[in-house]
């Protein structure tokens, strides 16, 4: 896998790609990519992340103070109120700067809340303080199972260590920092363990400020992994049987509102900058995330080009999707 870094003179903007930079989808909620590796290797992930990806053609890394001034410049734009929440299609922790750059998202005065999805394999008591000092708000734990080797069959690596990420788990809820267990519930494969992991949220006193879980419902993707025996659901499945379901033997309430439990609220969005269907010139500037892919660059956005023969130069391509300003092209 190419390792490729992104930085102020690579000319390449931080807005337009799924991979890395800022995602604005319309609120108040702004997605921090600041990288894309991963260290584990979960059978279910929906981007086919980490060491046995059999997609994945480059890992990216912004430039920390790169990436601060466009999440500033961005989260200026929305107004007051804005959440940065760092995550990445891996693992954020693996960004060799993370606590340098949770420390520069707080400086920014429109930043109300810090948020980081994280699998917790790289959390220890070292890291969070650091955090905690830094002024990281939340941590949304993966977790999806407690039984050990249940629990290192899902993240797809011999080394995965449940007692560290439960210890880690349980130093994050002691902490000023709130704890959110974010599980991918997997029927056929994960069922006993959903009730076990909302017992295990209420022991350690995760939730403080912020809901303690958010069980995720198993989707499959194109370029993900799916394990075998998992039977996908519908969404009204996931929430009238088996979210309500816990909520009755828990008393907890499981499905999430994002206005009412993150304060998430509508947000214009950044303008676009060129339109589905537009022709436009773009500039190869870096290796796709997949093979068969270039990133170009085209009025101050990235440009996802698909089935892209040129390594370098320019390509005529027409946009075949904006929505949520991430762009994606095929050549013309």
């Amino acid at each position: 896998m190419t390792h490729f870094r992104i930085t102020r003179t690579s000319d390449i903007p931080l807005m337009g790609s799924l991979y890395f930079g800022v995602i604005d989808r319309g609120t108040s909620l702004l997605q921090v990519r600041p990288s894309c590796g991963c260290n584990i290797n979960c059978p279910f992930c929906s981007v086919d992340a980490g060491p046995h990806s059999t997609t994945r053609a480059t890992s990216y890394e912004v430039e920390l103070e790169y990436l601060t001034e466009a999440v500033a410049e961005i989260a200026g734009f929305k107004g007051p109120g804005v959440e940065c929440h760092i995550d990445s299609p891996g693992e954020p922790l693996m960004y060799p700067r993370f606590v340098e750059l949770v420390a520069a998202l707080r400086k920014i005065e429109t930043v109300q809340t810090i948020s980081v999805q994280t699998n917790g394999t790289l959390l220890d008591q070292k890291k969070i303080d650091a955090l905690e000092a830094a002024g990281l708000d939340r941590i949304n734990l993966s977790l999806h199972a407690l039984d050990p080797a249940r629990a290192r069959d899902l993240a797809g690596v011999d080394w995965f260590d449940i007692t560290q990420v439960t210890e880690a788990a349980r130093a994050v809820a002691q902490s000023r920092m709130d704890l959110l267990i974010a599980p991918v519930y997997m029927p056929g494969i994960t069922d006993d363990e959903i009730p076990e992991l909302i017992r295990f949220a209420q022991e350690i006193g995760a939730g403080k400020r912020f809901p303690p879980l958010g069980i995720q419902k198993f989707e499959r993707y194109r370029y993900g992994r799916c394990p075998k025996g998992v039977k996908v659901q519908s969404w009204w499945q996931f929430f009238n049987r088996s979210i309500k379901g816990w909520e009755k033997e828990s008393g907890l309430a499981l499905r999430l509102d994002p206005g009412r439990d993150f304060g998430t609220v509508r947000k214009p969005f950044i303008p676009l900058t060129m339109k589905k269907g537009e022709k436009v010139t773009v500039e190869i500037k870096a290796p796709g995330w997949i093979h068969g892919e270039m990133l170009g660059v085209a009025n101050n956005r990235v440009v996802s080009v698909y089935n892209c023969q040129k390594k370098s130069g320019q390509v005529r391509v027409k946009i075949v999707s904006t929505k949520h300003n991430i762009y994606t092209a095929m050549p013309v």
